[in-house]
């Protein structure tokens, strides 16, 4: 007999899955261009079904774990929430209270991800334009890039917390990547980014390794020539999307440990994020050039959130709760949004100063 644990866990991948095949297309399988409108009508269903399993968590979370039992639950307790003050005498208020924490822990760390998405947006733009990848093909690359972003997050999470429980030193080892990659967002400024196909570390690998056809076949990823497959390019572009996802997932997925050590919540609330970064992609990819600040308002988030894992046991003999962290990102990002409204770009000047 499985125990409730497995069962939950089960049922979250089969909701995810199910749903990972609407979004592919699974009863319109022909490859079309992502307009603004499927774009963001995507967006709102992937943020309303995380909505929709924060309720879920903040009723029954205990079915994360397997709780049935006071003893069972201060062990969890004291494994992944230390902070939480339990009844001793009151399973079902403990109960109560563990849930709220651990529904908040979740859209907090929802929240923190799929801000921090923007980014891997930004780069993966840049890939598709450097590598020429038709706009029609978009859909199908991002999907195999976010599934193959499931699995090397699943055991990027797992792992990470097992090493955090083994040796805590780890947590600020964490901390200060996350202070440098932030950081490093403001030395860079405005730079131009630029990709260059040919020095790709992934097109290097490919070119090594396997045999690949000069240009693109369609939508395919493998075609065959003289009795001997080959893979196109396309195929490097959904390799190079995977590399992508898995230098920013180094940055990611400690920032959300710093929001809790349960590896589950933390991976329910990357996934979430994930599920809907494809969706995001299209909806944002017209209008990024909007949002000016929003890249170094992530790069004060990865300061403060890497400056929080620094100082965690401080903080926590302080007091500062959970909460504190969603106010703090929320208003980073409002105030990243709202500057870029205020204060747009100056393209015409620009563009006036080019001409002269």
């Amino acid at each position: 007999m499985f125990s409730n644990e497995v069962l939950f866990f089960g049922g979250f991948l089969l909701v995810i899955g199910v749903m990972l095949l609407l979004d592919l297309g699974v009863f319109n399988k022909k490859d079309h261009v992502v307009k603004f409108k499927e774009a963001a009508a995507w967006t709102v269903a992937w943020i309303l079904l995380a909505l929709v399993f924060y309720v879920v968590i903040n009723t029954h979370g205990d079915l994360v774990h397997g709780v049935n039992n006071y003893d069972e639950l201060a062990s969890i307790q004291s494994k992944y929430a230390p902070h939480l003050k339990l009844i001793p005498d009151n399973f079902e208020a403990s109960l109560e209270i563990y849930r709220k924490n651990m529904s908040l822990e979740f859209i907090t760390g929802y929240l923190l991800e799929y801000a921090l998405s923007v980014d891997n947006i930004f780069v993966i733009i840049l890939i598709f334009a450097s590598f020429g990848v038709r706009p029609k093909y978009y859909k199908k690359v991002l999907f195999w890039g976010v599934l193959g972003a499931i699995i090397m997050r699943f055991i990027f999470i797992f792992v990470g917390s097992a090493l955090i429980q083994r040796f805590e030193w780890i947590i600020y080892l964490f901390g200060l990547l996350l202070v440098y990659q932030g950081g490093k967002i403001f030395f860079q400024g405005d730079e131009d980014e630029k990709i260059d196909p040919a020095k790709h570390p992934v097109v290097k690998f490919a070119s090594k390794y396997f045999s690949v056809f000069p240009r693109y076949v369609y939508e395919h990823f493998f075609v065959k020539k003289k009795g001997k497959w080959l893979v196109t390019p396309l195929f490097v572009v959904v390799l190079i999307v995977e590399f992508t996802d898995l230098i920013f997932a180094v940055d990611s997925v400690p920032a959300v440990f710093s929001v809790t050590k349960d590896p589950y919540v933390v991976f329910f609330s990357n996934i979430f994020a994930i599920m809907g970064l494809r969706s995001m992609f299209f909806f944002l990819s017209n209008i990024m050039g909007l949002f000016r600040f929003l890249k170094y308002g992530l790069g004060v988030l990865l300061v403060f959130i890497g400056g929080k894992m620094l100082a965690h046991v401080q903080l926590e003999e302080m007091g500062f709760k959970t909460v504190y962290s969603l106010y703090v990102i929320l208003g980073i990002l409002a105030v990243s949004i709202l500057a870029s409204v205020i204060f747009p770009e100056k393209k015409e000047v620009k563009e006036i100063a080019s001409n002269s």
